[in-house]
């Protein structure tokens, strides 16, 4: 949220995919921790048809995040669901390269506050604010498919 704007704080947990199509999203409050929602970010990801036989894909192959969610049992929950993480580790001053990975999540982030509704919270209920922010995720994935297809 930008500094010095006034709402109701949020924080947007999002899921993408390699170009920065919005594939999830969980919205929090500001005044809690990031790692304990490792877990139910990806299952935010409805179910996907890969165009191949068998059940729809709910999982993603491997998961970049930051180092806010760099945490031992965060880890292992990952593992045992069958995710590979690549997450910066804390202490380490440079991340080149999750860097690169990392950007299309910001860009993203960026994407979503051209709304200028959606980056400061005004709605006093989150469902209602969660149905704008489904808006505009459809909003953005409409442009994804408009500018590759």
């Amino acid at each position: 949220m930008p500094v010095g704007l006034t709402g109701y704080p949020t924080k947007r947990h999002r899921v993408t995919d390699a170009r920065g199509t919005p594939l999830g999203l969980v919205l929090t409050g500001a005044n809690c921790h990031d790692s304990p929602l490792m877990a139910s970010t990806p299952d935010a990801i409805p179910p996907l048809r890969s165009g191949r036989r068998g059940r729809p894909r709910r999982r993603p192959d491997k998961l970049h995040a930051d180092k806010a969610y760099d945490a031992r049992v965060r880890r292992q929950e990952c593992r045992a669901r069958g995710i590979r993480l690549r997450i910066a580790r804390r202490g380490i001053e440079r991340s080149d390269r999750l860097g690169r990975h990392r950007w299309v999540v910001e860009r993203s982030h960026a994407w979503f506050n051209r709304a200028r509704r959606l980056p400061v919270r005004y709605e006093h209920r989150a469902d209602i604010y969660e149905a704008f922010t489904f808006l505009q995720d459809s909003l953005i994935t409409l442009r994804q498919v408009q500018r590759f297809c």
